[in-house]
């Protein structure tokens, strides 16, 4: 309760507030300014441009001309465009080919560099540092390895098997371009393993083991059921950048998209036909926008599997 007291010259001195009180009368205000940057921030470089391209895909819109509304003639023209239908067999044979073992093959890795023994953490170390390398760079290296020219091709052709065009054939190129995925892939869903490999109580293996159950089956029953729920995040994670796939493919196969473009996928699609003085942005953001529905659609299917294992 504020208090007052009288001054020497007979004057009443000014009430004191207390602290609780100043507080109270800013809070309603502070919350948003500290909010309002990441706001700013979110809205300029998400909503904005995500709400323009929503827009854009029902217009002709193109680089230096700002279009009318065409209606739904974008999406017809995919339809009937083979390209589209390439770009669309491309991306999700990427993710029927990368995110099994992204989902697999970094559980194992985990479990391998999760014992404490010595050294163990040079090979953590080692396993990780795909993932904080350029991908530019990291291309490169695979496209001067698998080259015609290349180290693997030299060591073929030195034990007789002679050479293999990893670059030039359009299924070895597809092939090719997911394993540099899931190569720079493994350490970073490796670590998400890690955390989750940490929570698995201990008794539960030892109670395991007591009953007889070996390596692989303690790996069935306890491991896997323990890290369901990270698996699915990860399935859930690798299949949406699977389908986005973009740097792997164009590094090695080129602005084109290998042989006749038959390696294109949807996102070098948009890039390849909505950039330029001449780009068909109206078309292009059409593109993007069966590329956001279908990367939705592929997360509510792993959670709807995952429900549907749980129940």
């Amino acid at each position: 309760m504020a208090t007052s007291t009288v001054s020497r010259a007979g004057r009443p001195a000014p009430r004191t507030r207390r602290p609780e009180q100043r507080v109270r009368r800013q809070l309603p205000t502070s919350p948003w300014l500290f909010a309002a940057p990441g706001l700013l921030i979110i809205g300029a470089f998400i909503l904005y441009p995500f709400v323009s391209t929503v827009v854009n895909a029902f217009t002709d819109r193109r680089t230096l001309i700002p279009g009318t509304f065409v209606g739904l003639d974008n999406f017809r023209e995919l339809l009937q465009d083979d390209m589209f239908w390439i770009g669309l067999r491309n991306s999700t044979l990427y993710v029927v080919g990368v995110v099994p073992a992204l989902v697999v093959l970094p559980l194992l890795l985990a479990l391998l560099v999760q014992k404490n023994i010595p050294g163990i953490t040079f090979f953590r170390s080692a396993f990780y540092t795909p993932v904080v390398a350029s991908i530019v760079v990291v291309g490169l290296i695979w496209v001067w390895l698998l080259d015609e020219r290349g180290l693997v091709n030299s060591l073929l052709e030195t034990i007789g098997v002679g050479r293999v065009g990893f670059l030039s054939d359009q299924w070895l190129l597809l092939l090719s371009a997911m394993a540099v995925t899931v190569w720079k892939g493994l350490g970073y869903y490796m670590i998400i393993y890690l955390a989750a490999l940490a929570n698995v109580p201990r008794e539960l293996h030892e109670a395991a083991a007591v009953d007889g159950a070996g390596a692989v089956r303690r790996f069935l029953s306890v491991t896997v059921p323990a890290v369901r729920s990270t698996m699915v995040l990860v399935g859930a994670l690798s299949s949406v950048a699977a389908f986005k796939v973009f740097s792997e493919v164009y590094l090695m196969a080129g602005p084109s998209g290998g042989p006749a473009g038959e390696d294109t996928t949807l996102v070098m699609l948009v890039q390849r036909t909505g950039t330029g003085l001449t780009g068909r942005v109206g078309y292009a953001s059409a593109i993007s926008v069966v590329v956001f529905v279908v990367t939705v659609a592929l997360m509510l299917l792993v959670l709807r599997a995952d429900r549907r294992d749980e129940s």
